[in-house]
Parts: structure tokens; C-alpha cells; sequence
């Protein structure tokens, strides 16, 4: 910071002393102590150990000051994040024989530092005695989006695709479930490297929790329809019959019924293949039966398949539209100048 104000302690006559300017020791005059009102904390050195002195009395000298400012970011459209923080300057005593401040022309040096850019700098006041230095901050959201949005939107597209699997044989239930434990173990991973809790805290957050919610419903729902193209039902106690079970049971009291009746109506030589005959009849008709049952199954099951995949189409579709909306054009509201009372 190049510092310049008037001493008329320093001032000479150039008839008497005839020089334009002088360099002096900056320990060996008065020197303005500047503060940072909202900052946690400030050091301020001067750049070299002389100053010049101009016979009018005006001093020229630079300063570097190094300050830690408390400012809370709005965090809320993270890694889209943008806002402001301001510097408050000001002097150490405003009245009697304190410094009254004059800021003529800022200029912005160094615009990238770590994670956040700097976009704009202005000199800014309150009121008379309230300057400020506004500072415009965006974070650079390329890597951010690389390595937190992507891999989720990759991971629900994945898990749609996935109906793209039969449901018979487990493959498409053994492919979710390895979806949600690799989502599981990528929240666990990029856990410290979220922001942190605040005012406006990062809607990421919230994103995050609704991805796995959608994992662990559809894997839930893929279940549910493997149980419906086995079985056709959703008891799932274990007192419940199998169906295969019950058709035996039938089969057999029928089968003895007709061996019974088979006795007093045919004859002895012919009872026997025809019993067996009959057998193989029914034998057919069951394997007929079973067949068309598990077709209807599955059938059934592809049914409610095809209604979840674009059941879940549609949610996802509108998720990623509100998620957008949201992200692009809420704004949550900072209070910067609650240092000031």
C-alpha cells in the first residue's frame, strides 16, 4: 500500500535548504498506523527502512499489510459459489488529533489464490468514517464438479441403465447393491472435503442425501419385483406354502381318487397302464400349468418394471431440473457487516 499525507513538522524552506526531497530513516518520523476493523488478525511492515520527504512536508512511503479476515461466505450454491467479502480500513482514532483516511485509486494484484478467485476489487463506504474494500470472490468449480457432482449423476445414471438387466438370476440386484455401497464409500471419502456447516450451508449436502435415498429405493423396488417374477406374491412369511407344494398336494389326493375309482371300474389287466398313463398325463398337465404360471410371473413383473423405470425416470429427470433452478437462482443472504455496531 503506497501511503502519502502531510507533515508540517517537515517542511523547510528551499531558499534556506535548497533540496526538492530528502530520504530519512522511517523509524526516525511519525508513520500512520492503519487497522482492519473485521480481522482476526493483522501485521504491517513497512517495505523498506526509508522514506522520502518532499520539502512541502508530504511524506511518500509503502507499506505491506498482511490481515486474516473473518468473513462468512455464502456456501449455499457450492462449488457454484459466489460472493463478497468486504476489508473495513480505518485509522486508529477518528477524532481530536486521530487520522482522518483519503483512498485514492485500488488495484487488484493477485486474482487466483488455492480454490477461490478473485474477480473484483472496489472501494466502498458506509458512511463518512466507514470505509471498506469490497472484494468479489467465485470459487473455481471445475474441479469441485470433477470430483463431487459428476460422480453422483454418473452413479444414478448407472443405477437407470440397470433395468436394462433381467431380473431373474440376481444380476441387476447384485449390480445396486454394489451402486450403494460404492456411493456409501464415496460420501465416506469426500467427507472433509465438503465445507463446513454455516449460516448458508452447501446445498451439496442435501444433494448427496437424496441420491442415496434414490439408490437404496430403486435396489429396495428390484428386490421386491425378483420376489413377484418367482413366486407372484409378497408374503414373505415363512409359514406361507409354496405354490409348487400345494400342486403336489392336490395332485396326489387326485391321483389316489382316480386309482381308487380305477379299481372297481376297469378291468385288472388294463388298470395298471392305465394308471400309468394317467400319470403321465397329469405329470404334463402340472409342468403346462407351471410353465404358464411363471410366465405370468414374470409377466406380470416386467409389468411393473417398465412402469418403475419411467417412474423413476420422470423423478429423476425432475430432480436434476429443481436441483438446477435451485442452485442457479436462490440466493441466500449474508450479513458481512455484523463486525460494525
Amino acid at each position: 500500500m503506497l501511503q502519502e499525507w502531510v507533515d508540517p513538522d517537515l517542511k523547510w524552506d528551499r531558499s534556506v535548504y535548497p533540496y526538492e526531497e530528502v530520504v530519512v530513516p522511517v523509524s526516525s518520523i511519525w508513520t500512520p498506523d492503519l487497522l482492519i476493523t473485521n480481522a482476526i488478525s493483522t501485521s504491517m511492515k513497512h517495505s523498506s527502512r526509508d522514506l522520502v520527504v518532499n520539502f512541502d512536508g508530504t511524506v511518500v512511503h509503502n507499506v505491506t499489510i498482511n490481515a486474516n479476515v473473518n468473513c462468512e461466505i455464502n456456501l449455499f450454491n457450492y462449488p457454484f459459489a459466489a460472493d463478497s467479502c468486504p476489508v473495513a480500513i480505518q485509522s486508529w482514532s477518528l477524532y481530536g488529533c486521530g487520522t482522518v483516511l483519503d483512498f485514492d485509486e485500488i488495484k487488484m494484484v493477485d486474482s487466483s489464490h488455492g480454490d477461490w478467485e478473485t474477480t473484483d476489487v472496489t472501494l466502498l463506504r458506509q458512511r463518512d468514517d466507514r470505509y471498506y474494500i469490497q472484494v468479489s470472490l467465485r470459487i473455481k468449480h471445475s474441479s469441485p464438479f470433477i470430483t463431487l457432482l459428476l460422480p453422483s449423476f454418473l452413479i444414478l445414471i448407472a443405477d437407470l441403465v440397470s433395468s436394462a438387466l433381467p431380473l431373474s438370476g440376481g444380476e441387476r440386484n447384485c449390480f445396486k447393491v454394489t451402486l450403494v455401497l460404492s456411493f456409501t464409500m464415496f460420501l465416506n471419502l469426500l467427507n472433509d472435503k465438503l465445507p463446513g456447516d454455516s449460516q448458508c450451508s452447501p446445498i451439496i449436502r442435501q444433494h448427496f442425501c437424496v441420491i442415496l435415498v434414490l439408490l437404496v429405493f430403486s435396489m429396495l423396488v428390484s428386490m421386491v419385483l425378483t420376489r413377484i417374477s418367482q413366486e407372484g406374491s409378497l408374503i414373505l412369511c415363512c409359514w406361507h406354502k409354496d405354490p409348487d407344494t400345494k400342486d403336489r398336494e392336490i395332485k396326489e389326493e387326485k391321483d389316489n381318487e382316480e386309482a381308487n375309482g380305477d379299481i372297481s371300474m376297469i378291468p385288472l389287466e388294463e388298470s395298471e397302464n392305465t394308471q400309468i398313463l394317467r400319470k403321465v398325463v397329469k405329470f404334463l398337465e402340472a409342468l403346462d400349468a407351471k410353465e404358464a404360471r411363471v410366465e405370468q410371473n414374470q409377466s406380470t413383473a416386467n409389468k411393473l418394471d417398465k412402469a418403475f423405470f419411467w417412474f423413476y425416470s420422470f423423478i429423476g429427470l425432475g430432480y436434476f431440473v429443481a436441483m438446477y433452478i435451485v442452485m442457479a437462482k436462490y440466493e441466500c443472504v449474508v450479513n458481512h457487516f455484523d463486525f460494525w455496531y
